[in-house]
Formats: structure tokens, sequence, C-alpha cells
């Protein structure tokens, strides 16, 4: 990989760039602004869910942009009420209306299970979901199919019994929070893995002041963020960095023009665990915040 617009090729055959850009929580201030200078940055690969209540913002940059729409990715994902089969293609054409959009390229089920309890019937309602967009895809709405938050045990349900397999599976990953089990089975079963929160979870610099980092960010002369990214591609996993600031995106996608040594690379994978977010797909489930204007 030598920019952040050169692309994995998906189990599918659809290409997806090596770096994206997230838009959670780009709807605070001027959301459509945040878009379009990350357009103007380079990006191309564009991570939306209808849990972030983004897609109408983005819809409208992509729109103002003046770029052909076949120059994007576009993936938005599905909430926890939203599954099952019917709920899924309902929600499908929710997403398309606030994107302005007759299709996605990568539609995802965003979270594994509904409540978390021990008696839920997971496995069958994960399957039924993911017949829909099954459906979705020989429709021509969707692309390509993926999952978020799905550990090995979500992932193994859904390829045991898949017409289409998984392109992609999205986790939180980044130094102190590698996952690095999750990531191995993603890889043996040719699932890229994607990384949200690439920079630690809380803000921008959420892993600002770590001591291995500060070490690392000194020794090649970087900054923090630029090595947790660094730390990601090297390792065939796509991050999804969030910036609100123009000079913070490119600075995030200048990470091709160094490498992170061996001995670097496996001091960062043993870090101990830091920044995670706290919300286990197994037993937490978070809730989706309302927004009248969605």
């Amino acid at each position: 990989m030598k920019s952040i617009q050169d692309c994995y090729t998906l189990n599918n055959g659809m290409k997806l760039p090596c770096i994206g850009f997230g838009t959670y929580q780009t709807i605070n201030g001027d959301g459509k602004a945040v878009i379009l200078d990350a357009i103007r940055a380079g990006y191309r690969f564009f991570d939306a869910a209808s849990l972030y209540e983004t897609e109408r913002v983005l819809g409208a940059a992509i729109k103002e942009s003046g770029l052909p729409r076949s120059e994007f990715i576009i993936e938005t994902k599905l909430w926890i009420d939203e599954m099952g089969y019917d709920n899924a293609k309902k929600a499908l054409e929710a997403s398309l209306e606030r994107l302005q959009m007759d299709y996605v390229d990568l539609y995802m089920i965003h979270w594994p299970r509904q409540t978390g309890t021990d008696d839920e019937n997971w496995k069958e309602l994960d399957l039924e979901t993911w017949r829909a967009l099954e459906e979705l895809v020989d429709a021509g709405k969707v692309r390509a199919i993926g999952c978020s938050n799905f550990l090995p045990h979500h992932l193994k349900n859904i390829l045991d019994n898949c017409r289409l397999k998984p392109v992609v599976d999205q986790l939180e990953l980044h130094p102190g929070y590698s996952q690095e089990a999750a990531v191995a089975f993603c890889q043996a079963n040719d699932i890229v893995p994607m990384a949200w929160s690439p920079l630690g979870r809380g803000n921008e610099n959420a892993l600002a002041g770590n001591a291995i980092l500060s070490r690392l960010a000194k020794k090649y002369d970087r900054s923090i963020a630029q090595i947790c990214l660094r730390f990601l591609v090297q390792k065939g996993i796509l991050p999804i960095p969030k910036a609100s600031s123009y000079e913070h995106m490119v600075a995030n996608a200048e990470i091709f023009d160094f490498t992170l040594s061996e001995d670097d690379l496996w001091m960062l994978s043993c870090m101990p665990q830091t920044t995670w977010l706290g919300e286990h797909p197994d037993f937490v489930i978070p809730t989706k915040k309302s927004n009248p204007n969605q």
C-alpha cells in the first residue's frame, strides 16, 4: 500500500481503499463541511451507520462534491432494532433515502446481539438478517455485505450457513486493544478486518501520552496518530480514522513513507489494554440515541 486510495481486493472481487474516513459524530457542527474537507484530502471510502445519524450529511456532501457517485465507496450499517429479515430490508431503504442514493457499496450488521441475555436466540436472528442482506445484493441495492463487532463465534455462525461470505468485519482495533484472535480469524477466512476507533476510544488524541507510543513517535519522528495507523496498515487492517480538521485528515493519510520494525510491531501488539470502549458484543449492548432530525 502506497496511498490511502490503494485498495484491498475483497473476497467478492470488489476493491476497497486501504483507509476510510469515519463519520461518527460528524453531525456535531457542520458535518457536511467536515466530509467535504475529507474528500478534498483524498478520502473516497466513507463509513456511516443508521446509529451515527450522519447519512443525511454524508449524502449531501457527496452530491455537493461534484464528483461522480462511482468514485466513492459508501458503507452503512443497520442497528440492533433493525435486525430481522423484513426489518433489514426496510432499514436499507431508509438509509438509501437519507443518503439520496440508489445503492450502497457495503452494508453491514452493526452488532451481533440485541440483548446479550443467556437465552437470546442471536444465531437465528443473525442468519435471518444475513439472508435479507444476501437478497439485497441480488437486487443490486448493495454491492457487498459485512459485519461489525462480530467475534469469531459470531462470524462462524454466518460462515457455516451463508451463501455470500462477509467481506469485512469492523472491530475496535488500535494499540492497546488489538484483538489478535479476532483479526487472525478474519484473515484466515478471507475477511478484511476493519478498525473503528483506530486512534483509541475517546477522542482524536485518546492515546496521547502513552509511554510506548510516545517513544515510537519520537523514534520515527511521527505523531502518535500516525504510529497507530501505520501499525494497523502493516498488520493488514483497514483503519477508519475520523478527524475534525483538514490538517489532521491529511496527516492521517501520510503514513506510507515509513515502516515500523518487526520489533516495534510486536511491542505494539503486546501493549497492555488501554482506551477500550468497554462494551462487549456478547454482554453489553449500547443504546441508540434518538435524533428528531434523522
